[in-house]
């Protein structure tokens, strides 16, 4: 609830959030902002260490769709590189990667996994990114937001970082950080 709610502010309470940007100065905002979803981020983490604990199995999907995941990593993590990498196609045409990035690593989670612990994960965050991305595309419309032209290197550069993180986390981070090997 901490981590998703205080990333849904947009969605759901704008104007407060305004206010109190106002009230408060963009600094401490965003350091109570900040303070607030990384104590979210770790009681996920320490929650969701715990459900693993006692897995409860819903479904069992097949193999070729931890394999199809992979993809979808591949994606998610070009995505996420495109929304940080200056001047690039993805979000020039997207506008928001990193929550479609968020989109695709979830849906692509749900597909390979089926412990009741992964569905509540992921499907909350899922539906959280379909609700965000809709509302920030609307808020784009709204308010005429232009985003800059795409650049064939800020295309490249997005790959090539998207791919170095995926490969980082098939062979070192996901089974350090998760205790899963993807490749497994």
């Amino acid at each position: 609830m901490l981590f998703l709610g205080i990333h849904s502010l947009r969605i759901v309470a704008d104007g407060w959030r305004a206010r109190q940007i106002a009230r408060w100065g963009l600094t401490r905002w965003k350091a109570v902002y900040a303070v607030v979803a990384i104590t979210g981020f770790v009681l996920i983490c320490w929650g969701f260490g715990l459900a693993r604990q006692q897995p409860v199995l819903l479904y069992v999907p097949p193999l070729w769709l931890r394999h199809l995941n992979a993809l979808f990593m591949l994606v998610s993590l070009i995505l996420l590189a495109a929304a940080r990498v200056p001047r690039n196609h993805f979000k020039a045409r997207l506008h928001h990667p990193q929550v479609l990035a968020v989109k695709v690593w979830a849906f692509g989670h749900l597909l390979a996994t089926g412990m009741l612990h992964d569905v509540v994960l992921f499907g909350a965050f899922l539906l959280w990114a379909v609700v965000l991305f809709a509302a920030s595309r609307r808020r784009d419309r709204r308010e005429a937001t232009v985003y800059p032209a795409g650049t064939v290197q800020g295309d490249v550069l997005a790959v090539v970082i998207g791919v170095a993180l995926r490969l980082a986390f098939v062979f070192w981070l996901h089974l350090w950080l998760i205790g899963v090997n993807p490749m497994a």
